[in-house]
């Protein structure tokens, strides 16, 4: 992202993989040319595949059980499935009646196919809260890196030791929210300051801060999301 420095813990040889997922609410494709610019390979959850296509983008793996895909996508996936020229390059197909959402099982097999990657996640929040928040909890548990990207915001989920720091956006607004039972965080650069302070799960004590021209957070324990409002 431009101006904006990034201080998260990172893994040298780690592959950059865009994840685009379900939502109801597809993001432009203009956005997502950009954020696949970035990364080695872009994974398409269900429905996710109709904004990969739509945005002219090859799709490196299809994960779910193609309930909600449109017809090109469907077409696309089952000419995957039978070897034949395709826009998809590999399909993992579940059964709808499972115990899984599509997304828990789709990191399962990034994670097989190329271990810890660096993850950017797009299209996880629109439409369904409920979606949203247990895609939450299926990337907290992912080993590497996650960015959260949407029209709206960008974000990161931030484990115990790493931060993030952002330049070059002074009165933007910043917000973090714990995602463990209780958080260390500081923050620097910042109209509202912490040092070390510590915040109980789902607080809103992070909600709507105003950024310098150089600001970090650091998440010293527990797991948090942070966002930087477009």
């Amino acid at each position: 992202m431009d101006g904006m420095g990034d201080a998260l813990e990172t893994h040298a040889e780690a592959l950059r993989v865009l994840l685009v997922g379900g939502s109801p609410e597809v993001c432009d494709a203009a956005f997502l040319k950009r954020l696949s610019a970035d990364c080695d390979l872009v994974v398409a959850v269900d429905r996710g595949l109709d904004a990969v296509l739509g945005a002219g983008l090859p799709c490196d793996l299809f994960c779910g059980d193609a309930d909600s895909v449109g017809d090109r996508g469907l077409s696309s996936v089952r000419r995957c499935e039978q070897g034949r020229p395709s826009e998809v390059a590999a399909v993992e197909r579940y059964d709808p009646y499972k115990d899984f959402t599509d997304l828990a099982l789709a990191l399962r097999a990034i994670r097989s196919r190329w271990g810890s990657a660096e993850l950017a996640c797009t299209c996880l929040t629109g439409g369904r809260p409920d979606h949203a928040l247990a895609a939450l909890g299926c990337l907290l548990r992912w080993e590497g890196t996650v960015r959260l990207e949407e029209e709206g915001f960008t974000g990161r989920l931030l484990k115990a030791g790493m931060s993030w720091r952002m330049t070059g956006l002074e009165g933007s607004t910043f917000s973090f929210v714990c995602l463990s039972p209780a958080s260390v965080v500081s923050e620097r650069g910042m109209e509202w300051e912490l040092d070390r302070g510590r915040v109980e799960l789902l607080s809103d004590l992070g909600i709507s801060n105003i950024l310098s021209d150089d600001a970090e957070v650091v998440c010293h324990e527990g797991v948090i999301a942070a966002y930087l409002i477009r």
